[in-house]
């Protein structure tokens, strides 16, 4: 696996997953600091998609590291990944309905970030499996409890559409891990499960910009 092989959605999760847990320990020794540079790249960021993924990549490359599985990477880091890290994918609303998608979310992503650690133990990887599975039909419980505080109905569409798209991904995921079963090519199964979170942030986005 080399650099240039990584997946666009890696792209979209650096700064949350990568970057601001480093500044939030930056932020202990020095709050201005860290909060200005917070900052500066989530605007840079929200400017032009992708400039963090590149600035890692280049620090990387100057380093002369080779090999680094930035999909490995990214989904192993998503575990260690704080409320504070992820604020964007996180709602306000104080209503059990909302909470209970804060909650179904964070657990999802929390499951598949042990993908990389559990994949090569296959009794471990299957009780796992299993735990997605659960995880996701959940979530999906969790939005349609959603969908009837939100406004309008071109606001429902939009969640629903975000759900279909969520599910196809889910279905996707399953064939990848049977795949993984037959050809053993680990690398598709952290792949499809970055683009799984990046769904499930997807519908987190979705349902906050039309409820608050």
């Amino acid at each position: 696996m080399t650099m240039g092989d990584d997946t666009p959605v890696v792209t979209s999760l650096v700064l949350p997953i990568l970057i601001r847990p480093i500044l939030s320990q930056l932020e202990r020794r020095d709050v201005v600091a860290s909060q200005t540079l917070r900052a500066a790249l989530t605007k840079a960021e929200q400017t032009h998609p992708g400039l963090t993924y590149e600035l890692v990549m280049g620090i990387i490359k100057k380093g002369d590291i080779r090999d680094v599985n930035m999909n490995e990477s990214i989904l192993r880091l998503q575990g260690a990944a704080t409320d504070t890290d992820l604020i964007e994918y996180r709602l306000n609303r104080t209503e059990d309905a909302f909470q209970e998608l804060n909650k179904k979310s964070a657990s999802l992503k929390r499951i598949l970030s042990r993908i990389p650690d559990e994949i090569t133990d296959r009794k471990t990887f299957l009780e796992t499996i299993k735990e997605i599975a659960s995880a996701i039909k959940k979530l999906l419980d969790a939005v349609n409890e959603v969908v009837g505080f939100i406004p309008g109905s071109q606001g429902k569409q939009a969640v629903e559409q975000r759900k279909k798209e969520f599910v196809k991904y889910s279905k996707k995921f399953s064939t990848t891990l049977k795949e993984y079963f037959k050809e053993g090519e680990a690398n598709a199964v952290f792949v499809s499960a970055l683009y799984l979170i990046h769904q499930t942030n997807q519908i987190m986005i979705t349902v906050k910009n039309k409820c608050e």
